[in-house]
C-alpha cells in the first residue's frame, strides 16, 4: 500500500516509457523541487516495462507520447493486467494536444506538455498522493468488508438472534438489523422482521409482550441495559433479551443486543424448584414422623418406665423400713439410685417431647430447656421471653428444636461460659436471638459440607417462611438471629427497653 502523501525526503522511483535519452536528460534537468532527485529508469518497450514492473513497486510511470514502440493505451493495459494502480502521466509536445486528450480519456491520470515541464514534479507528487489515498481507501474497504464478514459469521453462529432495534420519538419500533438466528428462534425470515417489528412482538404471550414494552420504555428513559425474559405464544419456550441502549440527539433510541432461547435453562430451573419442593416436603414428612416417634417414646418413658420406677421406689422404701439396720442402708442407696433414674427418665422424656411445650407454651419450654442445659453443661444460660407469645404447634415445636440444636452446638464447639436466649415480637414477626461469649464462628465453619446442625436450623426456618442469620457477636462469641411470621397474636410493645433487657441478660 502506498503512503497517503509522499515523503519528500525519499526519492521517487519513476519508470519512463520513451526511446530518446535526450528526453530523459531534459526531464531530469528540469526537475525542480526541494526534495532529492527522482530515480528514473527508461524502458524502450512493453517487454522491458513488464520486466521492470516485476522487479519492484514504482511510484509513477511517465509515457512520452512520441514513443512509437507502444501507445499510452498499451502501457495502461499492462498496468491493469498486473492490478497496479500506478499513476500514468503522459508527457507530450504542445502540438500533440489531440492525441494527449485521447490518452487522458483512455485512462491516463494527467498530461504534462514539454513546454511546461516545470509543472511535472507537482503533477507527479499529486498523482502519487492520490494513488496512495486510493490505496488507503481500498484497504479500508477491504477491512470493512472483512469486519462485516466476521460479524455476520459470528452473528450467524451465535445461539440466538442478534438485533438492532430502533425506537423513534413517536414510540414506534423498527428492526434495523436481525441475524439469521431469527428463523431458528422465532420461525420468521429476516426480511419480515425488518419490514415489521410487530411480527416479533406478536410472537410473545400478551402478558410478556406488555412487560417487554415496559422494559423497553424504562431502558429508553433511564439508559439502563435492557434485561428481559419472556415466553413465546406456545407457552413452552422462553427467550432472554439483553441489550444496551444508545440515544441520539433527535431522541431516537437504538438497542444493540442478542435474544437467546433459554427454554432449557428455565425447564431445568423449574425441575430444580420442583425437586427442592419435593425434598422439602419429604424433609417435613420425616421430621413429622420423627417427632411422632419421639412423642411415642417420651410417652412410653414417662408413663411406663416412670410408673415402674415409682413402684420400685415405693417397694424399696417399704423394704428399707422392714430390714434390720445393717441392711436398711443398702435399701436407701437403692432409693437414691431410683431417684436418679427417675430424674434421667424425666429429662430424656422432656428432650424427646417436652410436655411443658404443649401444656404451658414455647416460653416455658425454652426456660426449662435452658435450665437442663445449664445443669448438664455447667454453662450459665439466661432466657428472656416476651409475655403472651402464643404460636401454632408446628412453629412452636420448630423453634424449640432450633433452641435445642443451637445449645447443643454451643456445648460442643463454642467454649462459652454464658449463653443468652431472647424471644420477642418484632415488626409482626417472632424474633429469636441466641448469643454466647465463646470463641465465635468463622466463615469456613459455616461453609463446611457436614455442618448439619446449622443446615437443619436453616431448613426449619425456611419451612416457616422465616429468615436466618448467624454472625460474630459484638461482644465476641456467636450471634444467631432468626425471624418467623407471628401467625397468632398482634404485635405489642415490650414492657422494658430492649437495651435494658440485654444489659440485664448479658
Amino acid at each position: 500500500m502506498q503512503a497517503t502523501q509522499h515523503n519528500r525526503d525519499i526519492a521517487l522511483h519513476l519508470l519512463l516509457v520513451c526511446s530518446s535519452s535526450a528526453l530523459v536528460e531534459q526531464l531530469t534537468a528540469g526537475w525542480q523541487w526541494d526534495g532529492p532527485q527522482p530515480v528514473c529508469v527508461a524502458v524502450p518497450g512493453l517487454a522491458p516495462l513488464r520486466a521492470k514492473l516485476r522487479e519492484q513497486p514504482w511510484d509513477a510511470v511517465l509515457h512520452f507520447l512520441n514513443h512509437t514502440a507502444c501507445t499510452p493505451a498499451a502501457t495502461l493495459k499492462t498496468l491493469r493486467d498486473r492490478n497496479l494502480d500506478t499513476p500514468l502521466i503522459v508527457v507530450a509536445e504542445a502540438t500533440d494536444q489531440r492525441a494527449a486528450m485521447k490518452a487522458l480519456r483512455g485512462g491516463a491520470h494527467d498530461i504534462v506538455f514539454l513546454d511546461r515541464l516545470n509543472r511535472l514534479p507537482a503533477a507527479v507528487e499529486r498523482e502519487v498522493r492520490e494513488a496512495g489515498q486510493r490505496a488507503d481507501h481500498r484497504a479500508a474497504l477491504e477491512m470493512l468488508h472483512d469486519s462485516e464478514a466476521r460479524f455476520r459469521a459470528l452473528a450467524t453462529n451465535l445461539p440466538g438472534l442478534v438485533f438492532n432495534l430502533q425506537r423513534d420519538t413517536q414510540g414506534s419500533y423498527r428492526f434495523l438489523y436481525v441475524s439469521e438466528g431469527c428463523v431458528r428462534l422465532l420461525g420468521i425470515p429476516q426480511h419480515e422482521l425488518r419490514g415489521a417489528a410487530r411480527r416479533f412482538f406478536d410472537t410473545l404471550l400478551a402478558a410478556d409482550r406488555r412487560s417487554l414494552t415496559e422494559a423497553l420504555e424504562e431502558s429508553a428513559r433511564s439508559g439502563n441495559p435492557l434485561l428481559w425474559e419472556g415466553r413465546l405464544k406456545d407457552g413452552e419456550r422462553w427467550i432472554d433479551m439483553r441489550s444496551l441502549p444508545h440515544r441520539n440527539d433527535e431522541g431516537t433510541v437504538l438497542w444493540t443486543g442478542i435474544a437467546t432461547d433459554i427454554s432449557r435453562t428455565k425447564n431445568t430451573e423449574a425441575a430444580l424448584r420442583e425437586s427442592r419442593a419435593q425434598l422439602a416436603a419429604l424433609s417435613f414428612h420425616l421430621e413429622a414422623a420423627k417427632e411422632e416417634e419421639r412423642e411415642k417414646i417420651a410417652r412410653d418413658i414417662h408413663d411406663e418406665l416412670g410408673s415402674i420406677l415409682v413402684r420400685l421406689k415405693i417397694e424399696a422404701a417399704l423394704l428399707a423400713s422392714k430390714l434390720p439396720d445393717h441392711l436398711s442402708g443398702k435399701a436407701r442407696s437403692i432409693e437414691k439410685l431410683l431417684d436418679q433414674a427417675m430424674g434421667t427418665a424425666s429429662r430424656v422424656a422432656r428432650q424427646l417431647r417436652p410436655g411443658i411445650l404443649k401444656e404451658f407454651g414455647l416460653a416455658a419450654a425454652i426456660e426449662c430447656q435452658a435450665d437442663d442445659f445449664a445443669h448438664s453443661t455447667g454453662i450459665t444460660c439466661r432466657t428472656q421471653c416476651d409475655e403472651g407469645i402464643e404460636l401454632d404447634a408446628d412453629t412452636s415445636l420448630a423453634l424449640f428444636r432450633i433452641v435445642q440444636e443451637a445449645l447443643t452446638n454451643i456445648a460442643k464447639h463454642a467454649r462459652a461460659s454464658l449463653v443468652v436466649v431472647r424471644m420477642k415480637r418484632e415488626n409482626g414477626n417472632i424474633a429469636l436471638e441466641i448469643r454466647d461469649n465463646g470463641r465465635g464462628i468463622a466463615e469456613r465453619d459455616m461453609e463446611k459440607p457436614k455442618s448439619f446442625g446449622l443446615r437443619g436450623i436453616r431448613e426449619r426456618v425456611q419451612s416457616l417462611d422465616g429468615a436466618f442469620h448467624i454472625a460474630t457477636a459484638e461482644q465476641g462469641g456467636t450471634l444467631l438471629i432468626l425471624k418467623v411470621p407471628d401467625r397468632r397474636s398482634d404485635e405489642t410493645a415490650p414492657s422494658e427497653p430492649e437495651e435494658a433487657i440485654q444489659q440485664d441478660l448479658f
